[in-house]
């Protein structure tokens, strides 16, 4: 319409223009030529639609909508028409719903789920949803999903070691229902799971003992590679007294004897006195200073 509105008027000072000056009203004229040219460049400048970085245009003309949509950059469209932009950027739906457990306890759960619009359905959900298609088909269906993935886990499961089975659970749920729409959801991601506070004590006391339980096994591991160590060891120093007392003779204690005598005899500051044979016939040594 502002196209229409523009260039009846570019027209209508080109021919007041071309009047003014067939009237020798040269500086009238003048004016009406340029007040013309502003009003072209205006009318030019609908036919050319900007489309920022992250989005996609969807050119409805008069109800027909495009079956292509425009990339982001300078396109060129029919200035008659209206282009409706779409952002294709990640976004970010945040729920704080109440669900149910498997068994029928209810749970405060705190979710996110993040998806983006795929550019070449553009134009299908503006022609079956609307821009709004977030709130409308979106989050009614993220809410239905939770709610019924929720249901088939126990409470506990839940608390402790089961949310991000849960979390690609709801994602692949929703996928399959939103996907054919033209909606790729990249996560869902739990933030918050808050369970009755008794359920709570209860799972946090049990957790509590698991833990001294294998803290304990633990214990009790370690005792028993310390006494398997002793025990090891004993048996290694009683094979060594066995080797060394089967080693013991007469000869060797006789040349030990020797050894000894020629060892005392070689000191320069030891007086050594022989004063017979003692007991197995060795020499009976006393030493003293000098």
């Amino acid at each position: 319409m502002i196209f229409i509105v523009t260039l009846i008027v570019a027209l209508a000072l080109f021919g007041l223009s071309i009047l003014m000056k067939k009237q020798m009203r040269k500086q009238e004229s003048l004016l009406s030529l340029i007040g013309a040219f502003v009003a072209t460049a205006f009318a030019v400048f609908q036919m050319i639609t900007v489309v920022p970085a992250g989005t996609v245009g969807v050119v409805d003309f008069l109800g027909n909508v495009s079956k292509n949509t425009l990339k982001a950059g300078v396109n060129f469209v029919n200035p008659m028409a209206r282009v409706v932009k779409f952002s294709v950027k990640t976004q970010e739906i945040k729920e704080t719903m109440n669900v149910p457990s498997h068994e029928g306890l209810s749970i405060q759960l705190e979710i996110s789920l993040l998806f983006r619009l795929n550019p070449d359905m553009a134009n299908k959900i503006y022609k079956t949803v609307g821009p709004n298609y977030a709130s409308i088909i979106l989050q009614p269906q993220f809410r239905s999903v939770v709610r019924d993935v929720t249901a088939r886990y126990d409470a506990k499961a839940l608390y402790t070691g089961s949310r991000e089975k849960l979390a690609n659970e709801i994602k692949k749920a929703i996928g399959k229902l939103v996907g054919p729409r033209g909606i790729s959801v990249e996560a869902a991601a739990l933030r918050q799971i808050v369970l009755p506070a008794r359920l709570t004590t209860a799972i946090e006391e049990k957790l509590k003992a698991d833990q001294e339980s294998q803290r304990m096994e633990f214990i009790l591991q370690k005792e028993k590679q310390e006494a398997e160590r002793k025990r090891i060891e004993a048996k290694g120093i009683a094979d060594f007294q066995t080797i060394v007392s089967e080693g013991i003779n007469e000869q060797l204690l006789k040349w030990k004897g020797i050894e000894a005598t020629e060892k005392l005899a070689g000191s320069q500051n030891t007086k050594i006195v022989i004063i017979g044979s003692g007991k197995d016939g060795l020499p009976i040594i006393l030493n003293g200073d000098k």
